[in-house]
């Protein structure tokens, strides 16, 4: 155990002592956050020259704090305008938002960076302890566990749709719609691609993302002066440091929401293909259902900002996890950072562990002190961030419009996405301004694929028997949170009926 503790004393020191990396990793992966369409992918190939001639240590350390960086980002404009800047951060916008139209945003903020910050150290310091045994998650989760865990984050459809049931679930299908464009999963037939070959891998979700949340919302920001108006913007206007203390203060008050949810993350994180959008939108709807005010959830209300941020930077480390463990990595920034170890000659595996223990714990290391910098370089930044609220929409708009255009571009570098990204934002408008939920349209692009595919293999295996959805025990212990999550709200509801009743 000394010999452990020492060598990993030495991994925090000589991490700290990569200073220089970090905190340039670290602002550029806030910045590329930030803006809907970059993302930690597409940076990662664009420095792809830089971090080759980099020592592997280096070129590690450098892109975990980048991609680290960029999850906290994304949470930003979701706060701030209603544009998530990834798509982990969509749940974001459901809470964020609207305590930003109340005048909070810099509260918002505070909740944003250090939910992210302290979700993503607990779960980088975990993963270091438990490596083994987390590894062991990606051969359990099967197909059949999938497809249960997809409906984890389908369900908070249902939850849009109870403030108005037809209009959610109306969004919903539409976006389950949207989603199964493309080719099917078995004989590769197009299907209402209507021609277009860009179309064949599915309905891309940068374009979509930028069209139903960042075009949309510009168009409907036209309306009014400024995002916080009224009361909201004298409030706003008044932000001082107290604003960020009261941040602090309910972050603190919410911090088993974000170690439970940051957990929620690590563990979607590991299985290949799941990735942040499906963690914030499960933490989310898990965070909804277990609380004592439901309600509250898409008003403005704190642990909805908590839930989503802490879950999506849980699954920073959990990406890392099958790449360092069994050589396949958790996703396609995971691929990029692949690339460059295989250039160095760096063998991934059980054998990384015994030939080049540095290198193996050193990335979970870094990533836990990449998100101390991150903590003391951002949080102080958040008074003059909120500040954007008091921006007049008319240089709000053309702004948001132009750099969000670029994203859609940036991420295929098609032109085709530019035009998909104006048809969303159409339709992200027209569903605004008739009380549509964008929102859950989303979820049905994002999830309606991967559930189908899941669904659709685990069926091909059996031959198509529906039993096999229930022959595994960890599926079947998922199926039983799963009715219990969506069963407690009732439960609750009905006991605070009686209640209310046996006291009137």
């Amino acid at each position: 155990m000394g010999w452990d503790s020492a060598f990993l004393l030495e991994l925090v020191l000589r991490s700290f002592g990569y200073w220089y990396l970090i905190v340039p990793a670290v602002v550029l992966g806030v910045v590329v956050g930030a803006v809907p369409g970059f993302n930690a992918q597409n940076s990662l190939i664009i420095l792809l020259p830089l971090t080759l001639t980099m020592e592997v240590e280096k070129a590690l350390i450098f892109m975990v704090s980048l991609y680290c960086a960029t999850h906290l980002g994304g949470g930003i404009p979701a706060i701030l305008v209603n544009i998530p800047g990834t798509g982990g951060a969509a749940a974001t916008t459901l809470d964020g938002y609207q305590m930003a139209r109340k005048g909070q945003a810099q509260q918002a903020l505070v909740l944003c960076f250090t939910s992210s910050v302290f979700g993503g150290l607990i779960t980088s310091i975990a993963t270091v302890a438990l490596l083994p045994w987390l590894a062991q998650i990606g051969y359990v989760m099967r197909s059949v566990e999938m497809v249960v865990v997809m409906l984890f984050g389908l369900t908070l459809i249902a939850v849009i749709a109870a403030r108005d049931t037809l209009k959610g679930l109306i969004a919903g299908m539409f976006g389950l719609l949207i989603g199964a464009i493309g080719t099917d999963h078995i004989y590769s037939t197009p299907r209402a691609t209507f021609g277009f070959l860009e179309l064949l891998d599915g309905v891309p979700l940068v374009p979509a993302l930028i069209g139903l949340f960042a075009i949309s919302e510009a168009l409907v920001m036209l309306d009014e002066e400024s995002i916080a108006a009224g009361d909201a913007r004298e409030r706003a206007q008044k932000a001082n440091w107290a604003d960020t203390i009261e941040g602090l203060r309910l972050s603190l008050k919410g911090w088993w929401q974000i170690v439970w949810t940051g957990f929620v993350g690590l563990w979607i994180g590991i299985i290949p293909g799941a990735g942040a959008s499906i963690a914030s939108f499960v933490a989310y709807q898990q965070s909804r259902m277990f609380s004592k005010t439901p309600e509250l959830y898409g008003t403005g209300h704190p642990a909805g900002v908590l839930a989503p941020e802490s879950a999506n930077n849980g699954v920073t480390s959990g990406t890392l996890v099958p790449l360092m463990a069994i050589g396949v990595p958790g996703g396609s920034t995971a691929a990029v950072m692949m690339i460059v170890l295989q250039y160095h000659g760096v063998v991934l595996g059980p054998r990384l562990f015994i030939e080049s223990p540095t290198l193996a714990y050193g990335v979970f290391v870094a990533m836990a002190v990449a998100y101390v910098f991150m903590i003391f370089t951002i949080l102080p930044l958040a008074r003059y961030m909120a500040r954007v609220t008091l921006v007049s929409t008319g240089v709000l708009v053309p702004i948001i419009v132009s750099c969000t255009i670029v994203g859609a571009f940036a991420d295929r570098e098609y032109l085709f996405d530019m035009g998909l990204a104006l048809v969303f934002g159409v339709i992200g408008y027209i569903a605004r301004k008739t009380n549509f939920h964008v929102t859950a349209m989303l979820i049905g692009i994002i999830i309606g694929p991967l559930f189908e595919q899941y669904l659709v293999r685990a069926l091909r295996l059996s031959q198509g028997d529906l039993t096999v959805l229930f022959s595994s025990t960890i599926g079947n212990v998922l199926w039983a949170l799963l009715a219990l999550s969506l069963l407690l709200p009732y439960w609750r509801g009905r006991g605070k009926k009686v209640s209310e009743e046996a006291t009137g």
